[in-house]
């Protein structure tokens, strides 16, 4: 079932979110409004989630009040990767929640947290478990990422792909399982914290993995899930029957779903990262996912 709708990804991240046709985030706060208030008319009771902040930005909160958009959400998220991206220590953890939680009363969420296997598989297992250790009952919900490695044949999706040096080749070794589907020592430590730690885990259109994740997560024991569907994919010749095949495959976890990403020829700029010319068309979108996948409940007459 689909627990919650997520707007967009790394909102504050500038290869997800255009810094330069959006200084502000003015135009940012406003697809979060239009897209919250669409959400919330398809199906009032799904819970409305901002993408996770990646950094972690008490600030960036504070922008968003100014604009008004928190009315429009029911919850928000972060992202942290210390051991590999951030400029702070694992241990951090629970004073980088507080700096959220210091400036809004909503659940706070991690939706994205996670350790490589770059330099050692050693190391992604110990950073597992210490995350766990940290994290457990502080969130409502954590999503480790990932599942599987990003294959090394995709892009990892960041602006300045290899001249960001060793920082971008740790994209492809996020996770529990290796590209051809091998476990990692991380994996096994992952297990015993599966029924509380969810994954995230994207997948690309026609994700060759989709079937194989499936059959993993339930040997794992997982729950819950975060995924995507891609308002750009949805612009591309059976777009539906893919999305329909992989909320199908996914049914049986309660699952996240993350919209974001902008076809090249709505945004202000021809890119996934731009700010769409009309934010609206991005709030139609939301709607009809939920429309198709999350339906309002019809409540009985008493």
């Amino acid at each position: 079932m689909i627990e919650a709708a997520m707007i967009w990804n790394e909102p504050n991240n500038k290869s997800h979110w255009d810094p330069e046709v959006d200084p502000d985030w003015s135009r940012f706060g406003e697809l979060v409004t239009r897209a919250g208030s669409a959400i919330r008319s398809a199906n009032p009771q799904l819970p409305r989630v901002l993408g996770g902040m990646s950094p972690i930005d008490p600030d960036f909160l504070r922008k968003l009040e100014r604009y008004g958009a928190m009315n429009a959400l029911d919850a928000v998220a972060v992202h942290g990767f210390p051991l590999d991206w951030n400029l702070w220590s694992i241990n951090d953890w629970p004073a980088k929640l507080a700096e959220i939680t210091s400036v809004t009363h909503k659940p706070v969420w991690v939706s994205e947290v996670g350790v490589s296997s770059f330099g050692a598989e050693e190391v992604q297992a110990w950073g597992l478990t210490r995350t766990a250790e940290l994290l457990h009952g502080r969130s409502p919900r954590v999503h480790w990422y990932s599942l599987y490695d990003l294959p090394r044949a995709w892009e990892a999706t960041t602006r300045h792909k290899e001249a960001e040096g060793s920082s971008y080749y740790r994209h492809f070794y996020m996770g529990l399982l290796r590209e051809d589907g091998a476990p990692k020592l991380a994996l096994e430590a992952y297990r015993p914290h599966a029924g509380w730690m969810g994954l995230c885990q994207w997948f690309h259109f026609q994700d060759h993995r989709l079937d194989e994740a499936v059959g993993w997560m339930k040997e794992l024991g997982v729950t819950y899930l975060r995924t995507g569907l891609s308002w750009a994919d949805s612009f591309r010749p059976g777009a539906l029957d893919w999305f329909d095949r992989q909320m199908e495959a996914l049914s049986g976890f309660d699952v996240t779903v993350t919209f974001c990403f902008t076809p090249e020829h709505l945004g202000v700029a021809p890119h996934h990262s731009s700010a769409p010319e009309r934010p609206e068309d991005f709030a139609e979108f939301c709607a009809a996912m939920v429309e198709r996948y999350a339906p309002a409940r019809a409540v009985a007459a008493a």
